[in-house]
């Protein structure tokens, strides 16, 4: 079997029929490919409709577990994976029509350990069709994660790559769990232990901007998870930067991207602390932690990947603790209605 999928679901009846259909619109034998579909303790009609579809399907798994979060249900997905290369995607999103098949003739011709290809952001629920050519690749360039890293402004999620399942078993590295950020962490540290990976400029991914989702969700307490595993993730980061011994430019350049991200998280934490319910005194012992981890101040984060005005502007501000506590106390939504 060539590709496993592997679709973590939990209360996503709106969306996952979409999901699926767009996997099934693959022009692929079902031989060559199995979706597997984890089912995280769901309490809506998701695993209904997924078990429509499976009857008709061969190729459709179900696992179900209780409630452990998005990590842990990637992670069974990778103990039930059987396919040469592993793919995750979020049950709201979808792929574009027939891209499975250039992906797979890549995978098998260069045989690397990832494969990358692109994303589109959309609001839309029909936008199939690739908007790059389909085609047969040749030499395509093969580099480590580390010139990977180095070269190009990789993003955080998991569902813009395919990944070996042998290389991945070998690498030993999960998902964190119980956490947010769990597949920014995944994926830097699965780019640094690659030695073969390539790119191909077919859009062949929708992620779907939807209202409630993980990252925009505003209730106080979710608000408050994602603004402490920021600050988890920034301080990972620092032994994955270590990991990176600096004696060629390569590895420097590769050691100021991942340094970069590394403040990403710290600068869009303090921007959600400033909207939070959170209290200062927390706020003082997660700056005051992030710091150790060499993630604060910010002084790597403002760059050729983040180089809008307002983060330059923000980023002075944030930087000047009291300061920063200053706009806290004006801004913070509890205390103005203390006032």
């Amino acid at each position: 079997m060539k590709l496993s999928i592997v679709i973590p679901v939990y209360n996503v009846e709106d969306y996952i029929s979409r999901c699926i259909d767009s996997l099934l619109n693959q022009n692929l034998n079902t031989d060559d490919y199995e979706i597997i579909i984890v089912d995280d303790g769901s309490t809506d009609s998701s695993i209904a409709i997924a078990k429509k579809y499976q009857s008709k399907y061969r190729n459709i798994i179900i696992f179900n577990q209780e409630n452990q979060g998005v990590g842990a249900a990637r992670n069974k997905g990778i103990d039930l994976a059987k396919g040469d290369y592993i793919y995750f995607i979020d049950p709201d999103d979808y792929l574009a029509n027939n891209v499975l098949k250039t992906i797979l003739n890549v995978t098998k011709t260069y045989n690397q350990d990832i494969l990358t290809f692109q994303s589109k952001a959309t609001t839309s629920s029909k936008n199939n069709n690739p908007s790059s050519v389909i085609k047969q690749f040749y030499n395509i360039k093969k580099v480590d994660g580390i010139s990977y890293i180095a070269n190009n402004a990789f993003k955080n999620e998991i569902w813009w790559y395919v990944i070996n399942r042998e290389f991945l078993l070998k690498s030993k590295i999960r998902f964190i769990e119980g956490r947010w950020m769990e597949d920014a962490i995944f994926t830097a540290s699965l780019f640094l232990k690659a030695n073969s990976m390539s790119h191909i400029p077919v859009d062949a991914h929708r992620h779907v901007e939807v209202p409630n989702s993980a990252m925009t969700s505003k209730k106080p307490k979710h608000y408050l998870n994602v603004i402490y595993d920021n600050a988890n993730a920034a301080i990972v980061y620092e032994s994955l930067i270590r990991s990176v011994k600096s004696d060629e430019k390569e590895k420097e350049n590769c050691i100021k991207r991942l340094k970069t991200r590394q403040q990403s998280f710290v600068f869009f934490m303090m921007v959600r602390m400033l909207k939070s319910t959170i209290k200062i005194t927390e706020i003082k012992k997660i700056i005051e932690r992030v710091e150790k981890a060499g993630a604060y101040p910010l002084v790597s984060f403002v760059g050729e990947d983040y180089s809008m005005t307002s983060y330059k502007v923000l980023t002075k501000v944030f930087n000047n603790k009291y300061m920063y506590y200053t706009c806290f106390k004006l801004f913070n939504p509890i205390l103005s209605l203390k006032k």
